[in-house]
């Protein structure tokens, strides 16, 4: 398996956040195939799906409660595994350095 040529992350403290509460156990929600924004635990996600499916972090599940053409996704585990070294890594980073790449993408 090789992995996509662009390894672009637009907002990367948005994706951080996103596999920081996937790691809790919060499922990503997505109502529509040709919008990428998603739902994780109640806040709109804008960008962070698209990398997360690229580079196969997420696996999609069947929710027997969830609505019909909703789709659900939690870390596959390699997402686990990338998302423990990641978040990780953000927490040793210097808060200033946090900030920027918050207010940069």
């Amino acid at each position: 398996d090789s992995l996509p040529d662009d390894p672009l992350i637009p907002d990367r403290g948005e994706f951080v956040d996103a596999l920081h509460l996937l790691r809790r156990g919060r499922v990503l929600v997505r109502v529509a195939e040709t919008d990428n924004r998603c739902v994780l635990d109640g806040c709109v996600v804008y960008t962070a799906y698209q990398p997360l499916a690229r580079y196969r972090l997420i696996d999609e599940f069947k929710n027997p409660q969830g609505f019909p053409n909703v789709r659900y996704y939690r870390l596959s585990p390699r997402g686990r595994e990338f998302a423990d070294r990641a978040c990780e890594t953000w927490r040793r980073r210097p808060l200033l350095q946090r900030l920027a790449v918050r207010l940069t993408g």
